[in-house]
Protein backbone atom coordinates (compact mmCIF):
# COMPACT_ATOMS: atom_id res chain seq x y z
CA UNK A 1 0.00 0.00 0.00
CA UNK A 2 0.90 3.45 -0.82
CA UNK A 3 2.42 5.66 2.51
CA UNK A 4 3.55 9.00 2.67
CA UNK A 5 1.80 11.70 0.74
CA UNK A 6 3.75 10.89 -2.72
CA UNK A 7 2.31 7.61 -2.43
CA UNK A 8 -1.28 8.68 -1.49
CA UNK A 9 -1.18 11.71 -3.78
CA UNK A 10 -0.14 8.73 -6.94
CA UNK A 11 -2.45 6.53 -5.92
CA UNK A 12 -5.48 8.98 -5.59
CA UNK A 13 -4.61 9.91 -9.38
CA UNK A 14 -4.22 6.96 -10.81
CA UNK A 15 -7.66 5.79 -8.88
CA UNK A 16 -9.44 7.80 -7.39
CA UNK A 17 -9.72 5.29 -4.37
CA UNK A 18 -11.23 6.68 -1.37
CA UNK A 19 -9.17 5.37 1.29
CA UNK A 20 -6.16 7.10 -0.55
CA UNK A 21 -8.17 10.41 -0.57
CA UNK A 22 -8.81 9.83 3.34
CA UNK A 23 -5.41 9.23 4.18
CA UNK A 24 -4.62 12.19 2.14
CA UNK A 25 -7.17 14.61 3.91
CA UNK A 26 -5.73 13.40 7.44
CA UNK A 27 -2.11 14.00 6.22
CA UNK A 28 -2.94 18.00 5.47
CA UNK A 29 -5.57 18.10 8.61
CA UNK A 30 -2.80 16.82 11.19
CA UNK A 31 0.20 17.96 9.53
CA UNK A 32 2.17 14.47 8.92
CA UNK A 33 4.34 14.59 6.41
CA UNK A 34 3.53 17.92 5.14
CA UNK A 35 2.10 21.52 6.28
CA UNK A 36 -1.18 21.70 7.91
CA UNK A 37 -3.85 22.61 5.55
CA UNK A 38 -7.24 22.86 6.50
CA UNK A 39 -8.70 23.89 2.69
CA UNK A 40 -6.33 21.34 1.23
CA UNK A 41 -7.88 18.41 3.68
CA UNK A 42 -11.06 19.83 3.04
CA UNK A 43 -10.72 19.07 -0.66
CA UNK A 44 -9.46 15.41 -0.09
CA UNK A 45 -12.06 14.27 2.32
CA UNK A 46 -14.67 16.34 0.40
CA UNK A 47 -13.48 13.73 -2.15
CA UNK A 48 -13.42 10.94 0.02
CA UNK A 49 -16.32 11.20 1.01
CA UNK A 50 -18.12 11.70 -2.16
CA UNK A 51 -16.45 7.95 -2.97
CA UNK A 52 -18.09 6.51 -0.09
CA UNK A 53 -15.76 6.92 2.51
CA UNK A 54 -18.01 7.13 5.25
CA UNK A 55 -15.22 8.42 7.72
CA UNK A 56 -14.16 11.33 5.10
CA UNK A 57 -17.86 12.82 5.73
CA UNK A 58 -17.28 13.20 9.36
CA UNK A 59 -14.09 14.77 9.59
CA UNK A 60 -14.94 16.93 6.87
CA UNK A 61 -17.88 18.21 8.84
CA UNK A 62 -15.34 18.72 11.69
CA UNK A 63 -13.30 20.42 9.69
CA UNK A 64 -15.35 22.73 8.36
CA UNK A 65 -16.36 24.09 11.53
CA UNK A 66 -13.12 25.36 12.09
CA UNK A 67 -12.65 27.17 8.15
CA UNK A 68 -14.12 30.16 7.02
CA UNK A 69 -16.87 30.38 4.62
CA UNK A 70 -14.18 31.58 1.93
CA UNK A 71 -11.79 28.40 2.92
CA UNK A 72 -14.16 26.11 2.44
CA UNK A 73 -15.27 27.85 -0.88
CA UNK A 74 -12.10 27.02 -1.87
CA UNK A 75 -11.85 23.56 -0.88
CA UNK A 76 -14.90 23.06 -2.98
CA UNK A 77 -13.46 24.55 -5.96
CA UNK A 78 -10.10 22.80 -5.45
CA UNK A 79 -12.02 19.30 -5.46
CA UNK A 80 -14.35 20.31 -8.29
CA UNK A 81 -10.95 21.27 -10.34
CA UNK A 82 -9.37 18.01 -9.23
CA UNK A 83 -12.96 16.03 -10.96
CA UNK A 84 -12.56 17.71 -13.91
CA UNK A 85 -8.91 16.73 -14.52
CA UNK A 86 -8.69 13.16 -13.05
Amino acid sequence: MATGVTGYMELAAQTGAPDALFELGMLYATGRDVDADLVTAHKWFNLAAARGNASALTYRVELAQEMTTDQIAEAQRQAREWIQTH
